[in-house]
C-alpha cells in the first residue's frame, strides 16, 4: 500500500508515557510551577475537548511553555486522556528529551518531516489516541496565526481515507501570552475551538483532502485567535 500506511514498520522512535513520571510531573507543574510563574491562566472552551476517539489537537505555537499549557487545557484533567506530542527534534536532546519521550513526545524534523514521525502519528490515531501537532511548525512571537504546514493535513487525510470507520477529529487551540516572551507574572489565555470532523473535508484524492483540511483549520485558528484578549 502506498503513502504513509505502507511504512509503519519503519518507525524507529515511538512515543511512550511513564505512568509514574506522569503522576509526578503534571501535578507538580499544575500546583507549583504554574502558580509560581504565571499570574493567571484562563482556558475557554474545555467543553469542546473530545472525551474519546482519534483526535488531533492543533494549537498555535507561541512559546516552549505551550508543551505544558496544552495538556493543562485539554489533557487528563479535562478529558481524562493522555496526550502524545509530535515534538521538534531540537527539543529532544539531553535530560529534557528524556522527559519528553516519557511523557508522550516523539521527534520530528520540522524543516523536513521524516516518514517515521508521520507514520507513528498515523499509528497513534488509528488506535484512537489524542495527538498534538503544532501546525505552524515552529514558535512565532506574534498574535497572528501563521501559514500552516501541510503535514497535519496529510496525516489526517491518510487516516480518513484508509480508515473511514474512524471519526477523526481536529481540535483547534489558540494560545496567547501577555508577553511576547513569557516571563514570571505574565498571563496566559487559551481558547479551545469546536472540533473539525475530517470526514467533512474529503475530496477525490489525499492531496486535495489535505488542502481542504489545512484551509479549514487555518480559518478555525484565525477565528479563535481573534477572540483572545487584544493587548
Amino acid at each position: 500500500m502506498e503513502g504513509v500506511v505502507g511504512y509503519i514498520k519503519m518507525v524507529t522512535e515511538t512515543a511512550q508515557i511513564s505512568p509514574i513520571l506522569e503522576r509526578i510531573a503534571y501535578p507538580l507543574v499544575r500546583r507549583i510551577v504554574f502558580p509560581f510563574f504565571f499570574k493567571e491562566i484562563v482556558v475557554e472552551g474545555k467543553e469542546n475537548v473530545p472525551k474519546q476517539g482519534a483526535t488531533i489537537v492543533a494549537p498555535t505555537h507561541r512559546s516552549r511553555w505551550d508543551a505544558l499549557i496544552v495538556p493543562y487545557a485539554t489533557g487528563r484533567l479535562v478529558s481524562g486522556r493522555d496526550l502524545y506530542f509530535m515534538v521538534s527534534a531540537n527539543e529532544m536532546r539531553g535530560i529534557q528529551g528524556w522527559f519528553i519521550r516519557r511523557l508522550g513526545g516523539f521527534p520530528v524534523n520540522t524543516a523536513r518531516p521524516e516518514l517515521s514521525s508521520l507514520t507513528h502519528t498515523y499509528e497513534l490515531l488509528t488506535r484512537g489516541e489524542m495527538v498534538v501537532i503544532f501546525p505552524e511548525g515552529g514558535i512565532f512571537r506574534t498574535s497572528e496565526v501563521q501559514p500552516l504546514k501541510r503535514g497535519l493535513g496529510k496525516v489526517a487525510a491518510e487516516v480518513a481515507i484508509n480508515h473511514p470507520e474512524i471519526d477523526l477529529k481536529i481540535l483547534p487551540v489558540a494560545i496567547k501570552y501577555s508577553e511576547a516572551i513569557p516571563r514570571r507574572g505574565c498571563r496566559v489565555w487559551v481558547r479551545v475551538g469546536q472540533i473539525l470532523r475530517v470526514s467533512d473535508y474529503l475530496a477525490d484524492n489525499p492531496r486535495q483532502t489535505s488542502i481542504r483540511i489545512t484551509a479549514a483549520l487555518k480559518e478555525a485558528l484565525d477565528r479563535e485567535a481573534s477572540l483572545l484578549p487584544q493587548l
